[in-house]
């Protein structure tokens, strides 16, 4: 797949490295400082691959499981909510697996000005009535704190008309 070689699939060294800190440190080595360049260690559950087989956005993404699609590229994927709070409720990912927005690195700059760049333009073949009187609503939870449901980065996208069922 020609999206693996895209920067995001390097991350997968980045949550190696991780990894082998993860597991230096549960062995007790826990004084030494990270190499020069490592990220701090993460949970092995948080850490970012190309895909993670048991992640639903990444089985969509695969097509194992099917969706109403609005966008796809190399990078991104962009489907229908299945269970829509607005007139217009979509979402946007990366197609390589990053469990959270609090996993972001330097590295994901480009990829996250796309996501931002690409919504006005999807929002607006959706449905969403332009600024200053229409627009929409963007919305990222992180963590089980801020909501998130599922452990793969998504931006929920929201418009029309209102009242919403929710947002």
């Amino acid at each position: 797949m020609a999206w693996m070689n895209k920067p995001c699939a390097r991350l997968v060294a980045t949550a190696e490295q991780r990894n082998e800190r993860f597991e230096h440190e549960q062995r007790g080595n826990r004084g030494s400082e990270p190499a020069q360049g490592h990220a701090p260690a993460l949970h092995p559950s948080y850490t970012m691959t190309a895909t993670d087989s048991s992640c639903i956005f990444c089985k969509i993404v695969a097509g194992q499981i099917l969706s109403r699609k609005v966008f796809e590229d190399d990078e991104l994927f962009a489907f229908h909510d299945i269970h829509p709070w607005a007139p217009v409720h979509f979402l946007v990912i990366p197609k390589a697996h990053i469990p959270s927005l609090a996993q972001i690195e330097p590295a994901h700059a480009g990829l996250m000005g796309r996501m931002m760049t690409l919504i006005p333009k999807l929002a607006s073949e959706q449905g969403c009535e332009p600024y200053p009187e229409g627009g929409f609503r963007v919305l990222c939870n992180s963590g089980v704190q801020g909501g998130q449901e599922v452990r793969h980065l998504h931006l929920h996208v929201m418009g029309g008309p209102r009242p919403w069922l929710r947002g």
